[in-house]
């Protein structure tokens, strides 16, 4: 079939009119994803730790004192979960060395012994304290333990390094914590008080295994009157 030239114009016209008229595309806006929030983290429970000495063993003048030692002297009490306290204020008869577990907040209650010098009349009650040598007289302060040791006299003991003007002779002196008779819980029944020492904290030998362990290096024995 012959198409005249007039009708391929009037075709082409057509189709171009025909694209002319059609709707252009309509761009459809870009949605992004949100992103779904975090999960909320778990609520950690807060941990009230335990009252510290609730028997109320430790006069509380004391407990103060000690626990500021252990910030005072931190770069030698380099252990804090236990500290050392020993109060002489309290008759030689009584308990007055404690074991504070700064962790569960139990106290437990030894007896320990003050040097003869100290206490002239045999009273019973450390009444001058002192850090000179020969004067067998006990120190007060701030201690930090030094770890077990063993003497020809005294034999298993734990030592001391004194860490305040008022006790850093304690080395020289031999001041330690070591068993004695006359601290025995059968002395105490005969005599109604302890024997004194020469400066030394001197404890029942049934006591002294189980201090001279768990004391060991780096703790706190802070003694006060």
């Amino acid at each position: 079939m012959r198409l005249s030239r007039r009708g391929l114009i009037l075709g082409g016209s057509a189709m171009l009119a025909g694209c002319a008229t059609a709707p252009a595309a309509v761009e459809r806006p870009i949605v992004l994803a949100e992103t779904p929030p975090p999960p909320p983290l778990p609520r950690i429970p807060q941990i009230t730790p335990p009252p510290l000495d609730p028997q109320r063993l430790v006069r509380p003048e004391l407990m103060s004192r000690a626990m500021a030692a252990l910030d005072v002297h931190s770069h030698k009490i380099t252990l804090r979960d236990r500290m050392y306290l020993v109060d002489f204020q309290k008759f030689s008869g009584e308990e007055r060395l404690y074991e504070v577990d700064l962790i569960g907040g139990r106290v437990t209650a030894f007896r320990t012994c003050h040097g003869r010098g100290s206490d002239p009349q045999h009273s019973g009650y450390a009444r001058r304290f002192s850090n000179t040598p020969d004067s067998h007289m006990s120190s007060v302060g701030a201690y930090a333990t030094a770890g077990a040791g063993w003497g020809a006299q005294q034999g298993p003991n734990v030592l001391l390094d004194g860490l305040e003007y008022s006790n850093n002779l304690a080395r020289d002196r031999a001041i330690i914590i070591h068993g004695a008779d006359y601290a025995d819980p059968e002395f105490l029944a005969r005599e109604g008080k302890l024997g004194r020492s020469y400066g030394c904290f001197s404890t029942a030998h049934t006591d002294l295994p189980m201090l001279r362990e768990r004391m060991g290096e780096g703790r706190l024995l802070f003694a006060a009157a």
